[in-house]
């Protein structure tokens, strides 16, 4: 497995062919209501595309990401992309961070810093971590798969592997959403090279409608809202990834509403999604979903894995933070029926599915302290 260095650079083409189609959209007619029960409003896009195209600046995060150290590599026949951020302390431990959809490798970009080199913002030489975070198969700069079979165990194997060529025989593993599914895999099928991971969004059935508590009843009815409100972007994803491809990847304000839609829904926003997260930051995501032509390869995990999802024990050392607006939220009685090494099981009082976006001296908190358990 080769590993080569990686730096992204954008063609100033691409970026003008941005601000072109932005500024020659067809827009649908307004909303009949007002709020977002419908969908993202019009005015709202508007307003968010008005600033994409006049004012945001994709070279800052692209120079963000530059400075990072970024590589690829081919694991399995698919050139991977990830970020490799080494600690500055001995006895650092290798972690894998792994983004879900609609989020990509720079929903951890508050959170690298501190994880690799804790003395410099006000922590402890023990808590260091080097840090990996690969961007998922057709997500990113990572290849889009041409054959079917990407899936989760897949991914989890995959980036077992590539742990073990960068040298990390033994490592952590940390997610959220599709990363929550593939490090669950790593811990139930690669427990022999993992000391333990950290999820938020854990999946746990319910193991008894017995005796709810407060926040059980709170989770089912989360789980009740996402099925009835919420999970029409998935079932277009897991059925047919391909038809929705073609209008977000011809549309930047169609790619834009997309994903727009469910930083509102999943953030601890109360009700705009700018309270949660900067303008700048959402268009960072965004638009490395447009510039990278990603929409359809990267809905395809969800075809793969959607409706096949493993709920297999979990035998590793496992923390879990639980974000109160999380789309799936788990109670401490049914994640110990599947994570049997459960050893940190905390509520936080803010935050939603993108915790280490949102919330990132949380995050950081959680997956300190949870990994001391192990280290």
């Amino acid at each position: 497995m080769a590993v080569t260095p990686f730096t992204i650079a954008v063609p100033d083409a691409d970026l003008a062919d941005l601000r072109d189609r932005l500024s020659r959209v067809r827009w649908p007619d307004d909303e009949t209501v007002d709020d977002w029960s419908q969908g993202a409003p019009l005015a709202y896009v508007r307003d968010l595309c008005d600033y994409w195209r006049t004012s945001y600046d994709w070279r800052v995060v692209e120079s963000k990401l530059n400075a990072l150290g970024q590589f690829r590599a081919e694991v399995d026949g698919l050139g991977v992309h990830f970020l490799h951020v080494r600690s500055p302390h001995d006895g650092a431990m290798p972690l894998v961070l792994t983004h879900g959809w609609p989020g990509s490798i720079v929903e951890f970009l508050k959170v690298v810093g501190p994880l690799t080199d804790p003395t410099a913002h006000g922590g402890s030489a023990d808590d260091a971590f080097h840090v990996v975070c690969p961007s998922l198969p057709g997500y990113g700069w990572t290849d889009q798969p041409t054959e079917t079979g990407w899936g989760v165990p897949k991914i989890a194997a995959a980036w077992t592997s590539l742990m073990g060529e960068l040298g990390y025989d033994r490592f952590g593993a940390q997610g959220g959403d599709w990363g929550s599914m593939v490090t669950s895999a790593i811990g139930a099928n690669h427990a022999d090279h993992v000391t333990g991971i950290h999820l938020n969004m854990a999946i746990a059935l319910p193991t008894s409608m017995d005796d709810l508590t407060e926040a059980e009843t709170s989770a089912l009815a989360g789980m009740q809202h996402y099925q009835q409100w919420d999970s029409g972007y998935s079932k277009q994803q897991s059925t047919r990834p391909q038809t929705v491809g073609y209008g977000l990847a011809d549309s930047p304000a169609g790619q834009c509403a997309w994903i727009l839609e469910k930083l509102w829904a999943w953030t601890d926003c109360d009700g705009d999604p700018a309270n949660a997260l900067t303008r700048d930051e959402m268009l960072d995501d965004i638009t490395l979903y447009w510039l990278t032509n990603t929409a359809a390869s990267s809905a395809r995990l969800y075809w793969e894995s959607f409706e096949s999802g493993s709920l297999d024990p979990v035998p590793v050392p496992t923390g879990i933070s639980v974000f109160p607006k999380e789309i799936f939220r788990t109670s401490e009685r049914w994640a110990r029926n599947r994570f049997t090494d459960l050893r940190h099981f905390n509520t936080l009082d803010e935050g939603g599915h993108f915790a280490a976006w949102e919330q990132p001296a949380t995050f950081v908190d959680e997956v300190r302290t949870f990994f001391r358990t192990v280290r």
